[in-house]
Order: structure tokens, then sequence, then C-alpha cells
């Protein structure tokens, strides 16, 4: 599992102490927000993709007089809130065991369209959403993750409403239909500024009908990570 790996803790956005000489404060004072969904039966995967399980391998008194449990899970890598290492779409790309912690943690903006999704579902976050955001509150600042609101993570764990379609296989991929990051503003991105990841609450980058996946080509051939599938970004300032 090293081109995607699935986050069974939890991805924070810690608020707070931005300016403060002791980066430690940020840990011990800022304000925690848990960014991920549970994953269970009820997690959302890609169409192809086989679904979560959980299954008991053994749960009660043993011969010798004492409890044990243990279980059995299994799950493809996309699907639920998972992050996405550049190696998904690019040949030479760095795995999930070589991309250091440094990549991981840095400022965090969010961009807010949630009202150009609730009026298009297939909406692409555009170069003008971006710069818009920086009218508003200055340029992305280097080593920045970028989230995109979408307000799509309230349709989870509904399917249909989610990602537009409860059909599996090819079919389902077919009949997606969600927002994502047009390529244009993945190249703006990469070729004006200096961010480390990306991430949104939809189930991929790329919007819904995407064909060629040209959003994750963009960034991840410049080393930049994803994460998809974010929960409760409304909770995170616009700033």
């Amino acid at each position: 599992m090293k081109n995607a790996v699935l986050f069974f803790l939890i991805i924070t956005f810690v608020i707070g102490c931005r300016q403060a000489e002791d980066p430690f404060s940020i840990l011990r004072d800022g304000q925690w927000i848990d960014l991920t969904w549970a994953f269970d039966e009820e997690s959302i995967y890609w169409p192809t993709n086989i679904p979560f399980s959980h299954d008991t391998v053994f749960a009660g008194m043993t011969e010798g007089g004492y409890y044990y449990s243990s279980f059995h899970f299994a799950a493809e890598e996309h699907g639920g809130t998972h992050f996405d290492a550049p190696i998904h779409f690019a040949k030479d790309g760095k795995t999930v065991d070589q991309i250091g912690i440094e990549k991981l943690t840095g400022p965090g903006i969010m961009v807010d369209v949630r009202n150009q999704a609730t009026n298009d579902r297939d909406y692409l976050i555009s170069v003008e959403d971006l710069q818009n955001w920086e009218e508003e509150n200055g340029r992305i600042p280097d080593g920045a993750i970028v989230l995109f609101n979408t307000g799509f993570w309230k349709f989870y764990p509904d399917k249909t409403a989610y990602t537009g379609t409860d059909l599996s296989g090819q079919e389902g991929v077919a009949n997606l239909s969600f927002p994502g990051i047009h390529p244009d503003a993945a190249t703006w991105l990469v070729e004006n500024r200096n961010i480390k990841a990306v991430g949104l609450d939809t189930p991929s980058i790329d919007y819904g009908k995407s064909k060629d996946f040209m959003t994750h080509r963009i960034l991840f051939a410049h080393g930049i990570t994803a994460c998809e599938n974010l929960a409760r970004l409304d909770d995170l300032p616009a700033d």
C-alpha cells in the first residue's frame, strides 16, 4: 500500500498560535479538528474498489481461561479519508514511505467553494477561486497545505448523494458526479506558488467526470501530495 495510505487515526488541522515563538505551543494550545471519517462498512470507495470488511477471528474465553480477541480487516487503498502519494500518478514519484514528515506539515489554508459547488455538482475549482482567496487573505504562504471546502462532506456516507451514483464497477465510474480541482488551477499552483499538498471533501481531487485525471498528473509530477474524502471542513476558518 505505497501509493496511498489510509488514515486510521486522524488528520488534524491546528488553529491558532501562528506567530508563537515556541512552535510546540501550537500543539499544546491550538484547537485540534479531526478531518477524517471512520473506516467501517459505510466507508465510500471508488466504484471499482472492493469495500471495507471487518471480521472476527476470535473473541472469547480461551482454553487457558483468559479472554482474547483478534480481528481481520481488509480494504483497498482509495476509499474513506486517505492520502495519495505522487507514485499514484507519477511513474518516478515518491511512495508513502519515502515522504518525510516535513512534507506533511505546514500552514494550512481553506478555500471555500461551497456556493459554486451547490449550484454545479460538477464544479471545477478555478484559478479565479484561488486568486479571490488571496485578495481577501493575502498570498498563499510557502509550504502551505491547501484545502478546498465544496460542502460535499455533508453528504457522506450517502453514496449516491456524495458520488452521484450507487453503481459499482466501470458503470459506476461512468456516472460519477462531484466537484474537483481544474487542471488549470493545479498548473497555476505549481507554476506560481510553493505548496506541499492539497485536499478536499470529495472522492478525488479530479472532478467526477474526469477521464484523464490531469489534476492528479500535474500535481504529482511536481511532488505535491493530496488528501481526499476529508470531513467537517466547515469547522475550519477561511484564512
